[in-house]
């Protein structure tokens, strides 16, 4: 019996041969394509847990307002004397960098290139799992008188300098110019799409009195000392910013606490979603 039922959809087949070729090549195809669709997600998975490491482990990132990105809403920035509220009063706290952006145009020669400019701390380094390529970072004398000088990252060394060594050259920024001590270690692309190698590092000092010209601080990085204290570091962290900025019980936070475990997770949900949804189009398809 079922010899001749293979018999038949032999036959059958041999007698539409083109037909059975293409319903074959389609299962084929259709297969391929989910398996491949399933192997890309695993691996951007993977590209964003690994890009999430380079940024600092256990590391928790604070910035005004109610939401990460551009603009704090309203919401006051922070000031040193947070800085040294986190440092005095949270113990499980490492490193904790003081944080402030702006975007500039360095210029060298006769090579310019748009970057941003981060002002910081010597514990931006540790806390950002930043190493060096060549050079030093700054010195506490250097932070604390706000000295012009930098480091710089791969890519403004490549658009800057090419193949010259820039340690000990001087850049133009605005209407000062600034020596270059050292250069990052390349990190490539950030989760987040951003070129963390487009950076140049300047004393915290040196930012706020030569580029934004007040004493706001846009961020605050703390790097907990271990992943076990890091959720009660963070109620820790929350508990004391809402009392140096006069939230009472019953308001909202005018601030944000993540760490870099959270990020991960949200981009490894969304990768993970976007994964399905094309697994599931190509098995449709």
């Amino acid at each position: 019996m079922l010899w001749n039922t293979f018999l038949l959809a032999l036959r059958a087949i041999r007698r539409n041969l083109m037909r059975s070729f293409l319903t074959i090549l389609g299962i084929v195809i259709g297969v391929a394509a989910v398996i491949t669709m399933v192997t890309l997600g695993n691996g951007a998975t993977r590209s964003v847990t690994d890009q999430i490491s380079s940024m600092g482990s256990n590391l928790v990132m604070i910035v005004p307002g109610q939401r990460f990105g551009p603009g704090s809403g309203g919401a006051p920035n922070f000031k040193m004397a947070d800085v040294d509220a986190v440092r005095s009063q949270i113990s499980a706290a490492e490193w904790i960098a003081p944080v402030v952006n702006k975007s500039v145009t360095a210029v060298y020669q006769a090579n310019n290139w748009s970057t941003v400019v981060t002002g910081s701390n010597a514990d931006y380094f540790p806390a950002g799992n930043w190493e060096l390529a060549s050079g030093r970072t700054f010195s506490d004398t250097e932070q604390k008188a706000g000295r012009a000088v930098c480091i710089i990252g791969d890519t403004v060394r490549e658009k800057l300098f090419g193949g010259q060594n820039p340690v000990g050259s001087e850049i133009r920024i605005k209407q000062f110019s600034c020596e270059v001590i050292g250069v990052l270690k390349s990190k490539g692309q950030s989760a987040m799409g951003s070129d963390q190698d487009d950076t140049v590092i300047m004393p915290l000092r040196t930012v706020q009195r030569r580029l934004v010209g007040n004493q706001d601080i846009g961020r605050l990085s703390v790097s907990i000392r271990n992943s076990a204290s890091l959720d009660a570091a963070k109620k820790q962290l929350t508990l004391l910013l809402r009392e140096r900025r006069n939230i009472t019980e019953g308001e909202d936070n005018d601030f944000r606490v993540m760490d870099t475990r959270q990020i991960a997770e949200a981009l490894t949900s969304t990768t993970r979603i976007l994964t399905m949804l094309l697994g599931a189009v190509a098995a449709v398809s």
